[in-house]
């Protein structure tokens, strides 16, 4: 009888929890209150109803939550130890004062009967938007010395991420009479990656003369590089002195192939054709100079 009585038992724990489950199955499909009933009718409210409700403020017309005036840190660390961790950080990322000397042209130049030789280079310091820039180029040969040398020290304001402007004087060592202009310019990096500058001197004698430049770096490889440059001189009137025309003064054209041994230093060839124009071409000749010449360069450019 025990064991009969076990074996029932057994056999009613298993049939109870199975008529469990189908009362509960019967509950969610054929009921008057299953979820699917209520999501029905919660359905129906929110489309057919007259309680929909208010549609979000778009995110344009929303108020933009106020800045915030504390620091965080400053509960639980002293404030003016604080404030010196930020002045730091902000000063290493972005407020940091750097430096530059750059020569894009350091050569020599073999020419028919008056080899010479030529630079062109500026160095600056300061931020980000505020420098000093220093600049000077020039050129001599070999029988006669330095033919014309300059100097330039200008206050360099970024007034946009890829252009600068710039004022300061300029300084004519060589041709003599030496002369000093006040400087007013820009400078920068034009669309499809070219270098371009322009400026306009004023002489203590009242001479406007004007500048232009560009060149482009053409990558052939990862370190080989192709410069074409173009150099315009312009002047507002005649200065005999300097011998100088009124007009176009001079135009130089370059082209230039270098290979970077490093990114700092690369040896160059190339060709180089200058020639002076109108009444300077006039001057020139009264001087038994050349009004053209093409060379052979052979150079280094270089920056630290």
């Amino acid at each position: 009888m025990r064991l009969v009585q076990a074996l029932a038992g057994i056999a009613l724990s298993v049939a109870m929890p199975a008529a469990a489950q189908d009362h509960s199955m019967h509950g969610q499909h054929g009921g008057h209150d299953t979820p699917a009933a209520t999501q029905d009718h919660s359905m129906h409210g929110q489309h057919g109803g007259h309680d929909m409700p208010a549609a979000p403020v778009p995110a344009a017309e929303a108020k933009a939550p106020p800045v915030p005036t504390d620091h965080y840190a400053d509960r639980f660390f002293p404030i003016a130890e604080m404030g010196r961790a930020r002045h730091a950080m902000m000063k290493e990322m972005g407020g940091r004062s750097f430096y530059q000397v750059m020569f894009n042209l350091a050569e020599y130049q073999a020419r028919k009967g008056s080899d010479g030789y030529r630079w062109d280079g500026e160095a600056w310091f300061g931020g980000d938007i505020d420098r000093l820039t220093l600049k000077t180029e020039g050129e001599a040969t070999a029988r006669d010395g330095v033919d014309s040398a300059e100097v330039q020290a200008l206050y360099s304001r970024a007034i946009g991420p890829y252009f600068n402007i710039q004022a300061g004087i300029r300084h004519d060592i060589q041709p003599g009479p030496a002369r000093t202009y006040a400087t007013v310019g820009v400078e920068g990096l034009a669309p499809y990656w070219l270098e371009v500058e322009g400026a306009l001197f004023l002489s203590d004698k009242g001479d406007l003369l004007a500048r232009v430049e560009g060149y482009y770096d053409q990558r052939i490889t990862e370190r080989l590089m192709l410069q074409p440059r173009v150099e315009l001189n312009l002047a507002a009137q005649d200065v005999p002195a300097n011998r100088i025309g009124a007009g176009l003064s001079n135009a130089e054209l370059g082209l230039r192939l270098r290979y970077e041994i490093a990114r700092e230093f690369a040896p160059y060839v190339g060709v180089s054709y200058e020639r002076k124009l109108g009444h300077t071409a006039r001057f020139a000749r009264a001087a038994g100079d050349d009004v053209s010449e093409t060379g052979l360069v052979l150079g280094v450019r270089f920056w630290f």
